[in-house]
């Protein structure tokens, strides 16, 4: 019997004073069976850093032809194709000839993967890189709630989360151009 993905209830309370952001965010996200609570937090925070009224989440381990998050437009054009994780150049470059835009929210070992893969995509004038402290994601992703109920604050490129254990600060690096 294969296994089903489990249901998350995510409640999220962002203020994005970097981009003039203001919303309560209320909706429901899969977690597949073979995705750790580290990735899954990843695409959470990936949710909120690159947050739009059109930004939907992806079938991402389900179908590699998708990615975690990706914004379209009316029209069905690939606008932002948003990645979670350490993918390798030849990932990356396939995602960029899709849409006009990708983005990469890197965690892991990012310092080993940086200098293997960067070099190879930084002529990709439309990938942008920001990498995730291991130590901090970690803090947020240990025994993750299946009601998940965040005040997320983004100010000067910092993430501010106050969940049911504290608050946490999360600054993301930027590795390849900027958010």
């Amino acid at each position: 019997m294969a296994l089903s993905a489990t249901p998350y209830k995510v409640d999220i309370n962002l203020t994005d004073l970097d981009h003039g952001v203001y919303e309560t965010l209320r909706f429901t996200v899969a977690r597949h069976p073979s995705e750790t609570e580290e990735r899954m937090t990843a695409r959470l925070l990936a949710y909120v850093l690159w947050y739009s009224e059109t930004l939907a989440f992806g079938r991402g381990l389900s179908d590699v032809d998708e990615p975690a998050l990706w914004e379209k437009s009316l029209d069905g054009r690939l606008l932002h194709w948003i990645e979670v994780g350490l993918p390798d150049a030849e990932r990356i470059t396939w995602c960029s000839r899709r849409a006009e835009r990708v983005s990469l929210l890197a965690y892991g070992r990012v310092d080993m993967w940086e200098s293997k893969v960067l070099p190879s995509v930084a002529s990709l004038k439309n990938v942008h890189v920001a990498g995730l402290p291991q130590e901090a994601l970690a803090t947020i992703a240990k025994d993750l709630p299946r009601a998940i109920n965040w005040a997320v604050m983004i100010s000067e490129g910092s993430l501010f989360i106050t969940d049911e254990q504290g608050q946490h600060e999360i600054t993301p690096q930027w590795l390849l151009r900027d958010r």
